[in-house]
């Protein structure tokens, strides 16, 4: 069994007792660099941390100091069953981690950790299989598809909000589930939606994210939230909650895995399999559409949020794989050859 006392007392990401022990920092400088990393983001640099310990103390050697050739070894065990990205954030809290201790000794800086490193990457490749995007035509089809299903109507309005609303603003399923009545700011052109923290806010800024009217339309993101707020009579608090066993409205928000089951129940009902989508699905699917139709790489930035061009590169390059693909230019010039002349 592992020692939890002890994996406490060398997890100084959390207690840094090198940085608050330091004598030539004012307490306001240690308050910053202390805030200078998201809480999530150090809840899963303690969780790869203690993963390392747990190894260590099973193949019985030191974690707290760790020879390069001990890291080696972990990163090894764990490329058995772990993705290569998955890889390097571990490697990345435990260096962290002795970074943060005031060790001179960080082995996870060795080039023989880094070289292990890349040797995975090569063997294993970097390419990430996310969630397949629920496009605009599917979400067409899932709404057409509501209007034909038994389920309490009180059910349908919500779930049809929570589809629109997340597709339209691609939203992450926590922020779907976090949005209340109070973030909400309608207005003729349409909704405005404050983020007060996200993922990708590791600063706490908050974000606006706009989402205008579609007058006429059966994808009205806005009108549908509308709907939903009216019949349910949710004037404050969560904006999406759940049902008790009697379909009454529960006061506390929806999970956001009652959002990842809601997408997989509609897109089974449209004949797609549901272990292929999840509710990042409604967030990919908005960027891979956007880019289908050529809206340009900054406007999808600037509705997704993401602070990098290569995930949004990701999904331009996923929607136009079929567009002027070399297969298609060779056959068409097989079957036209006079267009060659």
């Amino acid at each position: 069994m592992t020692d939890t006392n002890k994996q406490d007392k060398h997890f100084y990401l959390r207690h840094n007792d090198a940085l608050m022990n330091s004598t030539k920092l004012s307490m306001k400088a240690k308050q910053s660099i202390l805030l200078s990393k998201a809480e999530n983001t150090i809840n899963a640099y303690e969780s790869d941390w203690f993963d390392f310990v747990d190894w260590c103390n099973y193949q019985k050697v030191s974690y707290f100091p760790a020879t390069p050739e001990t890291i080696v070894n972990y990163i090894n065990d764990l490329a058995d069953y772990a993705k290569a990205n998955t890889i390097a954030r571990r490697i990345s809290a435990i260096s962290e981690n002795y970074n943060a201790s005031g060790s001179h000794e960080n082995p996870c800086m060795s080039p023989l950790v880094k070289q292990a490193l890349r040797g995975i990457r090569r063997l294993k490749g970097t390419f990430q299989q996310g969630k397949t995007p629920i496009l605009l035509e599917d979400v067409e089809d899932i709404l057409e598809t509501m209007n034909t299903i038994n389920i309490p109507e009180i059910q349908k309005l919500r779930d049809k909000a929570i589809l629109l609303v997340g597709f339209m603003g691609a939203f992450r399923r926590s922020e779907i589930a976090a949005i209340t009545v109070e973030n909400l700011k309608f207005s003729p052109q349409g909704l405005e939606i404050f983020l007060a923290a996200s993922k990708a806010d590791q600063e706490g800024q908050g974000a606006i994210v706009a989402i205008p009217n579609l007058p006429g339309s059966p994808l009205d993101a806005v009108r549908a939230l509308k709907k939903w707020l009216s019949f349910s009579g949710i004037t404050s608090g969560p904006v999406f909650r759940g049902f008790t066993k009697s379909m009454t409205l529960r006061s506390t928000a929806i999970s956001d895995k009652s959002i990842a089951d809601i997408v997989k129940r509609y897109v089974t009902l449209i004949g797609l399999d549901p272990t292929m989508y999840g509710a990042h699905s409604l967030r990919h699917g908005f960027a891979t559409t956007a880019a289908s139709y050529g809206v340009e790489e900054r406007n999808i930035m600037r509705q997704t949020r993401h602070h990098s061009v290569n995930m949004v590169r990701r999904y331009i390059n996923e929607a136009n794989k079929f567009v002027d693909n070399p297969i298609s230019t060779i056959f068409e010039k097989r079957l036209n050859p006079k267009d060659n002349s």
